[in-house]
């Protein structure tokens, strides 16, 4: 595993720290749970780096689907295209000892995905024991209410990232009449008990445009919003290819976020866009590994392939995976494609690296 890769990445994490630190000044609270929060993501990358030196490479990120129930049906729902057996959703307690694998040897940003996780309010106590480690989690905001925003608020590794299609027309067009007034209405809740919020926007060819306008922007800075994810669309369904970047959007999104980042007090982070710099596509462990509700250890999101259980394996383990290894070793030929997504794109060689262990 090159060094270069390695190190690039641990500066990504720090500088990312570092700006928020700069955008939560004002919040004196904020900025010493920041900064203590920076020393903690300098201990977790010593120590994937002694786990490298012994052979195992660590993951600084991991996303943790947690369910795949909702309270919401949104049009074209990646969770809702995949099978799902609720009873077979992994433990809280086997979660805790996950978590508690993942601090030891260094993974330190775990993101919380579902279905809609607050369907399990119950993980917020589970985060809550772990402050070394942040958990920004995506929901459709439509849960948080009262004593959860309380809790929220009182656990700041906890980082509410809001799912949002844009403005109010496209937004309840994919998840339903009156979600967008619903997710100001939480923002609002957010921004009053002055917890450290943001916003999820999958990134269409068709929506481009109003997500990255000025005052959309301004207006979800205005209401709080500290940290924005530009998620690329990525074709799980069949016939959704008109919905995919044009190579001129892609082209033009690493440019777009610098420019963010200069115009307002805020974190922006396009996914899988600012992969190239780094190498090609980060999944399978290079950057980040999935962990799906039932426990399969997957490359990724948008490559539901496994090998691994964690139901009765360790973390250290199923990081061993030769799934994983073999999709690590062959990263170079998974150059980013019209899909955004590598592994996507190539998900027939994924599958046979399955078929022929």
């Amino acid at each position: 595993m090159s060094d270069y890769y390695i190190n690039l990445m641990n500066q990504s994490i720090k500088k990312l720290f570092r700006n928020a630190l700069q955008i939560s000044i004002k919040d004196p609270r904020l900025a010493v749970f920041i900064v203590k929060t920076i020393i903690a993501q300098n201990r977790a990358a010593k120590l994937r780096g002694q786990m490298e030196q012994n052979g195992i490479h660590v993951p600084p990120f991991m996303i943790v689907s947690i369910t795949k129930k909702c309270n919401l049906r949104c049009q074209g729902c990646y969770a809702l295209a995949q099978p799902a057996n609720p009873e077979q959703e992994l433990s809280m307690a086997r979660l805790k000892g996950i978590m508690e694998e993942a601090r030891e040897l260094g993974t330190s940003i775990a993101l919380i995905a579902g279905g809609e996780p607050l369907t399990r309010p119950e993980f917020l106590d589970l985060c809550g024991a772990f402050p070394e480690i942040i958990f920004p989690f995506f929901t459709n905001g439509l849960l948080i209410q009262g004593e959860l925003s309380a809790k929220i608020r009182r656990f700041r590794n906890l980082v509410p990232v809001i799912s949002l299609e844009g403005y109010e027309d496209q937004t309840d067009r994919r998840r339903g009449e009156g979600v967008y007034r619903g997710v100001l209405a939480t923002m609002a809740q957010l921004k009053r008990r002055n917890i450290f919020f943001g916003t999820s926007l999958t990134i269409t060819r068709q929506n481009f445009g109003s997500v990255t306008e000025g005052k959309f922007l301004r207006d979800l800075v205005d209401q709080g919003c500290k940290i924005f994810f530009f998620v690329e669309y990525v074709p799980v369904e069949e016939g959704t290819d008109e919905l995919v970047l044009t190579d001129e959007q892609r082209k033009l999104l690493p440019e777009l976020m610098v420019d963010l980042r200069r115009q307002y007090p805020a974190l922006f982070i396009a996914f899988p866009g600012d992969e190239e710099a780094f190498g090609g596509c980060l999944a399978a462990g290079r950057g980040f590994i999935h962990i799906n509700p039932e426990g399969n250890l997957e490359p990724c999101p948008f490559a539901p392939y496994t090998d691994t259980n964690l139901a009765n394996l360790s973390l250290k383990e199923a990081l061993n995976s030769e799934l994983l290894k073999a999709i690590r070793e062959n990263h170079d030929q998974l150059t980013e494609t019209k899909g955004g997504c590598a592994l996507w794109e190539h998900r027939e060689w994924v599958k046979s690296l399955i078929k022929a262990e």
